[in-house]
């Protein structure tokens, strides 16, 4: 695509997710770890001198005044009085709607990508607030690195976390978020817990028992999974997936998983490919 600049946005997984309690707000509080993948949608992104903002291409189901890439473009440009504009293009390949940050993720490298195109060079911290504003689920993108989330899920402390390939199921199911945080079933009292006690295989998916009963496809995926080791739910679902210590052990499960239920295997990241986009 002439004159556009490709950027990823990669997926996260929430290796673990613990409802601690609520806010007066409705607002769950949360205790999380993000870990950052190598699977990703792709930005195209063309400034232009007008100050206009479109999308060049539809997103079935996202009306524009709801697609978080334009919103995130004119959030960003309205802070700063940005007289430019830009062409967007999203090459989707992260599932939606399947708890694995594929819209948060997109809003964030749009406010890392037009820092740079635009040479507006804001803080990250000054992007942090900007993406909180967009979704609970953009800072952590803009943030950049793998971390330990507690608050909404905007109070983010950097982790090290070993090498590790995943197995990521995505069940043909669009779980609502909304549906799921309202539910009564819903267990919002978990113990909090400090960082370090953090290991892996450490915590449970709080969500998860309530989606499962909701939605039979993720649970059989679910189930099926579970036979290799400690499987799980990302976020609020659909996704399910497995930690593996080697390429070759990912591979070799995912291979042998139902012909029905699509996924892929990715490698988990250390950072985000555009960190150094912002300070």
């Amino acid at each position: 695509m002439s004159d556009f600049t490709a950027f990823p946005a990669p997926a996260k997984l929430n290796l673990f997710l613990h409802i601690t309690g609520r806010r007066p707000d409705g607002y769950h509080l949360l205790q999380s770890v993000f870990r950052l993948i190598e699977r990703h949608d792709t930005l195209w992104l063309r400034p232009t001198p007008d100050g206009a903002i479109r999308r060049t291409a539809d997103i079935p189901g996202v009306p524009e005044s709801q697609d978080l890439c334009i919103r995130a473009a004119r959030l960003l440009q309205q802070h700063t009085g940005c007289q430019r504009g830009v062409e967007i293009r999203l090459e989707k390949r992260i599932p939606m709607g399947g708890g694995l940050g594929g819209g948060s993720s997109d809003a964030a490298t749009v406010l890392l990508a037009l820092n740079r195109l635009w040479s507006l060079d804001l803080p990250r911290q000054a992007l942090l607030e900007l993406g909180l504003q967009l979704g609970a689920d953009v800072p952590v993108f803009v943030f950049g690195r793998n971390a330990w989330a507690e608050g909404i899920g905007e109070k983010l402390q950097p982790m090290e976390l070993p090498k590790a390939w995943y197995i990521v199921l995505t069940p043909d199911a669009h779980v609502s978020t909304q549906k799921i945080f309202t539910s009564q079933e819903l267990t919002r009292d978990t113990n909090p817990a400090k960082m370090a006690a953090f290991f892996k295989g450490y915590g449970h998916n709080d969500l998860e028992p309530v989606v499962c009963r909701q939605y039979p496809a993720v649970a059989s995926a679910l189930e099926w999974l579970k036979q290799f080791g400690d499987a799980r739910m990302s976020g609020s679902g659909a996704s399910v997936f497995l930690e593996c210590d080697t390429e070759a052990e990912a591979k070799r499960i995912f291979s042998l998983k139902p012909e029905a239920v699509a996924g892929f295997v990715a490698a988990g990241l250390d950072q985000h490919p555009l960190l150094d986009c912002a300070k």
